[in-house]
Formats: C-alpha cells, sequence, structure tokens
C-alpha cells in the first residue's frame, strides 16, 4: 500500500480537521510529488466533501442533489494552493432554502480552513443556460467530475454539456480562439519571459486546456506528443511554486526560482527555465498546429455545401500548387509532393522550409514529420544547393519564424546544426533581452533580412547573424567561444576558407561597434585605430554595420535608439576612412554646438552652472512619421572647469528621482567673449550633455535642478545624507527584493587610449550610482577627461576617461589601483 493510498483512507475523524492533518501530511511527503501527489490530494478531499455533502444533504432534507467538482480539480489536478472549482448541482424539486442550507454547510467548512473556494449552486438547465451565454463556465464543466450525492444528476449534465459543446463548435471554437489569442497579448510567451505566468501566459496552463476542448469538440484534435508531458512539468513547477512560496501563485517570480529548483530537484534557476520553456514551446506549437486545423475544418464545412451545388454533388480533389522541387502547397499549407523522396533527397528539409518562409505559409505537421523521419543526413561539407536554402530561409523575414520553429519541435534544427542544442530555451538574465538566446538567433535573422540590400554579400550577414550568440551555449566570454563555434559550422555548412574567415570575424567582434561608439571617446586616434585593426577590412566593416544594428534591434527596445545608431554610423564612418588609407584626425577640442556655445559663454559670465532641459529631444519624430525614441528629455550643462561637477550633478538629479538613460562629459575650450584686452584668452567649460527621465511624475523645473546645482557645488547641500535616505527607501521596495544583483565589475580598459586611461564600471543600477561614482573617482585625485555612461535595462555600463593631475594617463599600478578602489565603493 502507498503512502498516498494509507493517507486517503477514511480518518476516525471525517472532520475539518482529521482532514486538515491527512492534507498537510501528504504535502509533506517528499517521496510524493507530481501527478501521484495531486490525485492523491484531489481523492483526500473528494474523500472529505463527500462526508461533509453526504452529512449536510440529510440534515437539509434535499433529495437529487450532487456535489461536481469542475476545472482543474474535476480533472483530479489539485496543486497546494488551488482553488476548490465546486458546483452543487440539484434537480429543482427541492425547497430553495432547503438547497441553500445544504450549500451553506457545504462551504462554510471549506472556508473555514482558509481553502479558496469557487462556487455556485445551479440546476441542470440553469449550468447548460449559464455555459451557453458564458464560454469560460462551459469550459469548465466539460471536466465536470462527480463527487457525491445522486449520480444521475451529474451523469446528465455531463452528457448533455458534452453534446452542446459538439453542437456549438463551430460558433465556440473561433471564439475560444479569440480568447486564448487576447491573452497572449496580454500575459506574453511563456516560452521567454523571465518571470512567466505558468498558468495566463502563451503556452501556458491555459492553452493545454483550451485544447483538450477542441479535441472534446471532435473537429479537430493536438498533436498528442510530448503534450502531456510537458503538461505534467508545468504543473509539476505550479506544485513546487506553492509549496515553497506558500501561496496561490502562477507566477514564477526570479527571487524564488532557486528554491523552485531546488523542491524539483533541479541544478539552478537557468535549469528550472529551460524545462518550463520547453514545455511553453511544445504546448504552443501544438496550439498553432491545432487552430490552424481548426480553421482549415471550419473553412471546409463553409465551403462545402456550394461547392457540391456546383459539381453536382462530386467531390472536388484538393488543389495542389507546386513551389519547388518535392514541394507543393495545398490548403494553405506546404507538403511534400507525392513524387518527393525525402529518403534520397537529402536537402529536401531546407529547401521546404525555405519554399515555405518564401511563400508566407506554413509547413504541414504531416510534412515536417516525415522529413524528421525518413530525410537522409546531409553531407559534410554541405552541397550547395542546401547552403543556399539556408539563406533564403533566413532572409524570408517575419515568416522564417514560424517555419524555424515547426522544425526545430520535430528535431530537425539540432540535427541540422548540432551546436544548437547548446542555446535551445536557454535564458538570458539581462532584463535588455526580450528574447532567449535561440530565438533572438531567429530574431537577429529576421532583421538582418531587411539590411540585405545595404551589404554585398548577404548571405554572410544572415549566416552571421544566426551564430553570432552560439558561444553563449559555453563557458568564458561568449564571443571568444563563438568565433570557434563559427568557424566550424561555417567550414560544415560549405563557405569557403575566405567566406569562414569573414563570418568568424563578424562572430567574435559582433559587439565591438556598439560598445565602442557608446563608451569610448571617437575623437580619440586610439579608439578608431583599435576598431579598424579588429575589421581588417571595408567588406568586413560593411557587413559588422548591419549585424550590429540586426543584433541590437532583436535584443529589445532598450538597446538600439536613433542616438546609439548615429554614434555607431559615426564610428563606422572614422573606422572606414582608416581602411581606405587616411590616419586617424589627431583630438582636437570638438566645436560645441550653437546651444552648448551660448550656455558655456553664460556660464563663463556668471561663474556658475548654467542649464537646459528640453522635453522633446526626439522632435524630429513628426518628419520621420516614428514615435518618439523612450530616452527621455535633453539636459545640458554647462559649468565653468572646476572639482566635483560629475559627483554634484549625479547628485542632484538623483536626489530629483531622475534616471539617467546616457550621458556625455566633455571639456571644451571656448573663446572668451568679454575679454577687453590683447588675443581673446581660452576659458575651460565642462559640457554635459545628458538624456534623463523621471522615475515617476513630472519633470522638475529647471530653476530648481540649477538651484540645488549650485549648492551642491559650493557645498552647502549635503547630498549624501539626502541619498542615504533615498536608498533606505529604495530596499524596501518589495520590487527590490528577490534575487541578488551580480556584484559590481571595474576595469581598466587594455590600450584604450594613448591621451588618457580608460575605467570601464559595470554594476546594478541604483538611485546615486553615478554620484558614488563620481565622489569615489575624485577621492582618487584623477580627473574625469569624459563620461560615456549608458543604462540598458537594469544595468549601468559606464566608461571614464581620467587621467592624472598633469593630464597625462595614470601608471599602469595606479589605474589599477583606482579601479580596485572604485569597485570596493560601489559594493
Amino acid at each position: 500500500m502507498t503512502s498516498v493510498e494509507m493517507i486517503t483512507e477514511p480518518s476516525d475523524d471525517s472532520g475539518p480537521s482529521g482532514y486538515a492533518a491527512a492534507r498537510l501530511r501528504l504535502l509533506q511527503e517528499k517521496s510524493q510529488s507530481g501527478p501521484p501527489r495531486r490525485s492523491g490530494l484531489a481523492r483526500l478531499t473528494d474523500d472529505w466533501l463527500e462526508a461533509l455533502f453526504t452529512t449536510a444533504a440529510l440534515e437539509a432534507g434535499v433529495r437529487g442533489a450532487a456535489l461536481v467538482a469542475v476545472g482543474g480539480y474535476g480533472r483530479g489536478e489539485l496543486s497546494p494552493r488551488s482553488d476548490l472549482d465546486l458546483l452543487l448541482l440539484h434537480d429543482g424539486r427541492a425547497d430553495p432554502s432547503a438547497v441553500a442550507a445544504l450549500a451553506d454547510r457545504v462551504w462554510y467548512p471549506v472556508w473555514d480552513l482558509g481553502l479558496a473556494l469557487d462556487h455556485s449552486v445551479r440546476t441542470p438547465a440553469e449550468a447548460r443556460k449559464t455555459a451557453g451565454e458564458d464560454l469560460k463556465v462551459h469550459l469548465g464543466l466539460l471536466d465536470a467530475r462527480h463527487i457525491a450525492g445522486d449520480l444521475g444528476v451529474t451523469a446528465g449534465l455531463r452528457t448533455a454539456v458534452l453534446a452542446d459543446w459538439r453542437n456549438l463548435a463551430p460558433k465556440r471554437l473561433p471564439e475560444l480562439h479569440e480568447l486564448c489569442q487576447e491573452r497572449a497579448v496580454r500575459q506574453g510567451e511563456l516560452q521567454y519571459l523571465l518571470e512567466p505566468d505558468l498558468k495566463e501566459a502563451r503556452g501556458g496552463l491555459r492553452d493545454a486546456t483550451a485544447l483538450r476542448a477542441v479535441a472534446a469538440s471532435w473537429l479537430a484534435d493536438a498533436p498528442r506528443e510530448g503534450l502531456d508531458a510537458a503538461r505534467r512539468r508545468l504543473l509539476d513547477v505550479r506544485d513546487a511554486l506553492h509549496l515553497t512560496t506558500g501561496r496561490a501563485t502562477d507566477r514564477l517570480a526570479l527571487q524564488e526560482q532557486d528554491q523552485v529548483a531546488g523542491e524539483l530537484g533541479l541544478l539552478d534557476a537557468d535549469t528550472l527555465l529551460r524545462e518550463v520553456y520547453e514545455a511553453a514551446r511544445t504546448i504552443a506549437y501544438a496550439g498553432d498546429v491545432t487552430w490552424r486545423e481548426v480553421n482549415r475544418v471550419l473553412r471546409a464545412r463553409s465551403v462545402r455545401p456550394r461547392l457540391r451545388a456546383m459539381l453536382g454533388g462530386g467531390k472536388a480533389a484538393p488543389e495542389r500548387t507546386p513551389l519547388a522541387e518535392g514541394v507543393v502547397e495545398q490548403d494553405g499549407e506546404v507538403v511534400l509532393a507525392r513524387t518527393a523522396r525525402p529518403e534520397r533527397d537529402a536537402v529536401l528539409p531546407l529547401r521546404a522550409a525555405a519554399a515555405a518562409a518564401q511563400s508566407g505559409l506554413p509547413v504541414s505537421l504531416h510534412a515536417v514529420r516525415r522529413l524528421a523521419a525518413v530525410a537522409r543526413p546531409l553531407p559534410v561539407p554541405w552541397p550547395a544547393e542546401a547552403r543556399e536554402e539556408l539563406v533564403t530561409l533566413l532572409g524570408a523575414g517575419e515568416a522564417t519564424i514560424g517555419v524555424w520553429e515547426a522544425l526545430e519541435a520535430e528535431g530537425l534544427i539540432t540535427r541540422l546544426l548540432p551546436d544548437w542544442e547548446r542555446v535551445r530555451c536557454r535564458p538570458q538574465r539581462n532584463p535588455v533581452h526580450t528574447w532567449t538566446v535561440d530565438r533572438h538567433l531567429v530574431e537577429t535573422a529576421v532583421r538582418a533580412s531587411a539590411l540585405t540590400r545595404r551589404v554585398h554579400r548577404p548571405d554572410l550577414l544572415l549566416t552571421a547573424a544566426l551564430l553570432h550568440d552560439f558561444g553563449k551555449g559555453w563557458p568564458g566570454d561568449h564571443s571568444v567561444a563563438g568565433e570557434i563555434i563559427a568557424r566550424d559550422i561555417a567550414a560544415r555548412i560549405g563557405f569557403d576558407r575566405a567566406d569562414v574567415g569573414v563570418i568568424a570575424t563578424l562572430v567574435r567582434h559582433h559587439l565591438l561597434l556598439i560598445e565602442t561608439a557608446t563608451r569610448r571617446d571617437l575623437d580619440d586616434p586610439a579608439t578608431v585605430r583599435a576598431v579598424a585593426d579588429a575589421v581588417g577590412s571595408t567588406g568586413t566593416l560593411e557587413l559588422l554595420h548591419a549585424l550590429t544594428e540586426a543584433d541590437a534591434l532583436a535584443t529589445g527596445p532598450a538597446a538600439w535608439s536613433t542616438w546609439r545608431a548615429s554614434l555607431v554610423t559615426d564610428l563606422v564612418k572614422r573606422v572606414a576612412a582608416v581602411l581606405a588609407g587616411a590616419e586617424p584626425a589627431a583630438p582636437e577640442p570638438a566645436a560645441p554646438s550653437a546651444e552648448q556655445e551660448r550656455l558655456a559663454i553664460e556660464a563663463f559670465r556668471t561663474g556658475g552652472p548654467v542649464l537646459s532641459l528640453r522635453a522633446q529631444p526626439e522632435a524630429h519624430a513628426e518628419d520621420t512619421g516614428e514615435e518618439p525614441e523612450p530616452l527621455g528629455v535633453e539636459l545640458l550643462i554647462a559649468v565653468p572647469d572646476q572639482p566635483g561637477v560629475l559627483p554634484a550633478v549625479a547628485g542632484v538629479l538623483a536626489m530629483h528621482r531622475l534616471t539617467v538613460r546616457t550621458a556625455e562629459l566633455r571639456a571644451a575650450e571656448l573663446p572668451d567673449p568679454v575679454a577687453a584686452d590683447g588675443p581673446a584668452s581660452r576659458v575651460g567649460v565642462l559640457l554635459l550633455d545628458w538624456r534623463v527621465a523621471a522615475e515617476y511624475g513630472a519633470l522638475p523645473q529647471a530653476a530648481r535642478l540649477r538651484a540645488d546645482l549650485v549648492r551642491a557645488l559650493d557645498g552647502s547641500l549635503d547630498i549624501p545624507s539626502r541619498l542615504a535616505e533615498r536608498e533606505r527607501a529604495y530596499e524596501k521596495n518589495p520590487r527590490r527584493r528577490g534575487a541578488q544583483a551580480p556584484p559590481p565589475r571595474v576595469t581598466v580598459a587594455a590600450a584604450g587610449s594613448r591621451l588618457a586611461t580608460v575605467i570601464e564600471v559595470r554594476a546594478q543600477d541604483a538611485p546615486g550610482l553615478l554620484h558614488r561614482i563620481g565622489h569615489a573617482l575624485e577621492a582618487a585625485k584623477v580627473r574625469v577627461r569624459s563620461a560615456h555612461v549608458s543604462t540598458l535595462g537594469a544595468n549601468a555600463v559606464d566608461a571614464f576617461y581620467v587621467t592624472g593631475p598633469g593630464g597625462a594617463p595614470l601608471p599602469e599600478t595606479e589605474a589599477a589601483e583606482v579601479a580596485r578602489a572604485l569597485e570596493g565603493a560601489l559594493r
């Protein structure tokens, strides 16, 4: 006898305390988990409710009534904190007050135990009427299960509800599909979310239940392979989530993932997410196939009567349109031609996929499974046709995604590219990233397909786009590991040695342009020369520029903007000139804009800070028809050169709850417009061009910012204590509790510049972070020559060009000490 069976035997105390004790023992039974525990908990609850109902029905004198479990409880799947979905069904002959008394005698003991209860009291006719009006009620009744009372009442309702569902399927299934689509838009896709809702997100438990409802309609059925296992896995994760949190929650929050992984015996949170994503992907793909079949059947039903009338009752053969060798279109899907021989044609899977993507059509489930079952493996290296078909597939734009997912669902992608297994369903815990690693790679190829007219070798661009993050499945720097993997894959695909070298270079340096443009001084010749040496040729630079844009666009909205695009374009122009034979221009003081010059002159005349806060820095949006970019507003500040400017400005902004999106700080020499005698002198002015956004509420007035900045610079405003109060409030915010952020990392960039030492800071963004950095650099007695600050999601990625008091780069040992001190100040 199993432990569950022992627990579910009738207890000497069948009241609430006996049930509660038995329930607790079952949930604490470590040897019982998964389906056995869920079904055991359902049986235990059935026994208790049956005793409650039987006694209550006798006391109330009600006959012809039954207690029915619906929804998840009806399926016998109770998670530790699941609601009890109950229907008190009666034949309508009993006195209403007696039925109400019966309901109270059942519901109140459930409430007394603190269990969540979703309840209703109806006759069979009322239940059918409500189901006809409310799709969700109808779905719940499809899983109706008898617990106690008159079995005939329950059986009659079940039969009627199923018959109604099948009769109304042409109307109800489109309504259900629309409900699923609306939920997907609202909750997102489970297979990509860092904090997914296991029930509501696309590919979650709600979708699995919807597929059961489709099957019950007899109109269509979902692919069975792996579906039940995927659903069980999500239920297991939800069980563990309930046990570790003690709450009835379906959202797998970051701070709970390690505990849930431990409860399930998994290695870590990443392993947990990969299993969740795998399950969600199976359910989502099954949904795609099923809803496509539903629509096909409904479409055929609507057309068939008219077609029969036209043909005099005959049956028309389905129309088949050739798309490629061995590939045809039939009924809105790509299928294999009758003459196709996948066991002899190794290129057929790629040819069919490319034809489907180019036509904007899905590949039929039968075709994909036949290809997966019998297609021959490609020889190594691949023949030219296979390579061309892969490039065609990658270059088809948005249509590539659905076709790729169909191939992946049946294992064809891993068969073609074995290294894919390491990146498949791999989570990216950086919130800047929208997708898992594998989906990001496909998205990058989709984005790159729109840029192929800008490059001379679209095939190399698309291939590099697909391969650029393969190194994330390996330890160490993913760009370094990815270069090795890309060389191997490109050679196996059949590219020649020169093309393999270009693809490897693109993968190795796919972050070079964006990181250099946003974190380095582009007026420094060493910056441009280093990029030119790494890239090597103008052709590779052209490809790298397009790959950079595609990668950033596929990452997420925080990774690309007009500002970043302009910086990258500026860098590319400078590098292209060097690669064409020109020497990098010697650094000269950058000419300020008219607005900057006006502010600088005013700062000199007043001897204090002058600022301009422009609420619409992307004002050209109406010219392009695009939405303004979410980079915040532009804050221009001019200050006479003096110590402490950076921490003072950053501290004031943090006090006013302004988040720094990007920041540029540089010194400018301006002609003295007020010199009365002799040649114009040169006046040192610090120019700060920052993009800021209010954490919430309206932006502060520029006059208030300036007043506080004046006080900060003269020392009368105690910024550290004010920020300490903010930090304490920040730490108490529930949204900020949870998973510990990685520690900050401060490094000295090797050969970053011949004119200054480049200190790189990577840390979790927080109020006052830039103030602390500036304060630490002031304490180290170094001069900030320029700063390049960028905030990506929750991460700050900053670079500071610093010199010693004499204006020279720091010696190596001193630079290392400054980096260590700065890192210590940020911990």
